[in-house]
């Protein structure tokens, strides 16, 4: 895979009443894989923010890395079966999260690499919301997304 990529990202919540919040985004971002780990960064703007959030995602099988520097900083660690706890910095102020992972799956092609992740989110303690995250990772010139950051052919 290049170096140049396009980042599909595609995030599902549920929370205790089963409403789901879906957020979708694709991004253009760099991407390498080093001693087995893959490595994905690119940059988010947020609304309001002319600083942008700096993002640096590592995953390899049963586990991923999420770094976030900028108006947000938080460094999240999702690990297959286990859970892990992290302050989560805002400009609005401090949270402590907690990540419960179920699941970390890695899928790799020639010109495309896959993750689907599942874990429990929690705020302070308490239970926020049951989450998927999907990054579809592929060489810039091979990325065939439409604007809603589906496919424009079948899969």
């Amino acid at each position: 895979m290049t170096k140049e990529v396009m980042i599909a990202i595609r995030g599902l919540q549920f929370d205790q009443e089963q409403d789901s919040d879906e957020i979708e985004t694709i991004q253009p971002g760099e991407y390498y894989k080093r001693n087995g780990a893959h490595y994905v960064i690119f940059q988010e703007y947020m609304e309001g923010f002319p600083e942008p959030v700096r993002n640096m995602i590592k995953f390899r099988e049963h586990s991923m890395e999420l770094t976030k520097k900028g108006p947000i900083d938080v460094h999240m660690v999702f690990e297959q079966d286990k859970k892990n706890v992290t302050n989560y910095r805002t400009p609005y102020g401090m949270m402590l999260i907690g990540l419960d992972t179920g699941k970390v799956e890695v899928e790799e092609e020639e010109h495309r690499v896959t993750l689907h992740l599942g874990y429990t989110l929690d705020v302070n303690y308490e239970y926020v919301a049951d989450c998927t995250i999907c990054l579809d990772i592929r060489d810039r010139q091979a990325a065939d997304f439409d604007l809603t950051g589906t496919e424009k052919e079948e899969m």
